[in-house]
């Protein structure tokens, strides 16, 4: 992966990784910078740059470290190595927090940051840690080799479980670590018109069941995010389509011990802003006529059009997967 230019806080290169990107890139611009969290020429650029500021990498020290309580796959969202990213999907919920400052950071106090994970979890046993909310880890990987790191390492040191999401399908890496059961991997899919048109920069879901497919076999515990489920013109014929598929292209080994998670796509002001100037071409997910407003400028589906797509998910579930377990639709 190549950028344009790297934005770094000088202290980062006090790090070891840091130092490994520092040679890495060292055939870019290195700009430095006071705070990867505020980048004065960055915020100034006009939305029609969004696609462009995605060209640059950003290398800083994470130093908030809050958890956050979560009751779905995991006990709690864990900020970690990384936020943002360099694909650009039309609904990212990460330019809901960042605004078209959405571009990918690199953290380089990974040492600390498992640390605190692993301290942690022994106080707790049993804990699952999700650590892939902010960005994708598996693109990430391919740049710092950072689950190389946190795998084996969390196996050997670790209790509980960690997980962590992808839209990606580069997990060859991963295939021969020693993992002992303890990371749970999630492959994130979606019809591949969707992810064609909405989906901008990430793998394809050919790609996607291939590599969920291998992590199944290499014995991490796996599952798969419908997500976000979007009701654009014929969606129910999509997601049929798609359901179809997963069952004709899943490993037998997946489809008898995945689990599903299935998420309604949430939308919001600042998302339709930035498209519309950025990507002039694409269609617009704002649908006046099924989303109603969820506060500080977000939207999300109707109650009447969630249920119906609930109902429509769980029966086409049922006929095409069989008993697949469905942790939860939200």
């Amino acid at each position: 992966m190549s950028f344009d230019a790297v934005y770094y806080e000088p202290e980062s290169l006090n790090y070891e990784l840091g130092r490994q990107l520092e040679e890495k890139f060292a055939g870019v611009p290195w700009i430095p910078i006071e705070s990867h969290n505020s980048i004065k020429e960055m915020q100034e650029k006009p939305n029609s740059e969004f696609g462009r500021m995605k060209r640059n990498l950003i290398v800083g020290i994470r130093k908030t470290h809050k958890y956050t309580e979560n009751h779905k796959v995991s006990d709690y969202l864990v900020p970690y190595t990384s936020s943002g990213c360099t694909a650009m999907c039309l609904y990212c919920y990460l330019v809901c927090n960042y605004n078209k400052c959405a571009y990918l950071r690199l953290f380089v106090n990974r040492e600390s940051m498992l640390d605190r994970i692993i301290r942690r979890s022994a106080k707790e046993p049993g804990r699952t840690y999700e650590i892939g909310s902010n960005s994708d880890l598996v693109l990430e990987n391919t740049i710092t080799g950072n689950l190389l790191y946190t795998i084996p390492r969390f196996a050997r040191e670790g209790e509980g479980f960690l997980t962590f999401p992808s839209k990606f399908h580069m997990v060859d890496p991963l295939l021969a670590l020693e993992h002992r059961g303890k990371i749970i991997f999630r492959m994130s899919v979606n019809p591949q018109e969707i992810i064609s048109r909405i989906e901008l920069g990430t793998s394809s879901l050919k790609e996607r069941i291939g590599a969920v497919n291998r992590m199944c076999e290499a014995g991490y515990p796996c599952g798969l995010l419908i997500a976000p489920v979007i009701l654009v013109e014929g969606w129910k014929g999509l997601y049929t389509g798609l359901l179809e598929e997963l069952a004709q292209s899943l490993s037998p080994k997946m489809k008898k011990e995945m689990f599903l998670e299935i998420i309604l796509m949430t939308y919001s002001y600042v998302h339709r802003a930035i498209n519309g100037d950025a990507f002039p071409k694409a269609p617009d997910l704002y649908q006046q006529e099924l989303m109603t407003g969820r506060g500080r400028g977000r939207y999300c589906y109707r109650p009447e059009a969630r249920a119906e797509a609930e109902e429509f998910l769980r029966r086409e579930i049922r006929r095409v997967l069989g008993d697949t377990p469905i942790l939860y639709i939200s």
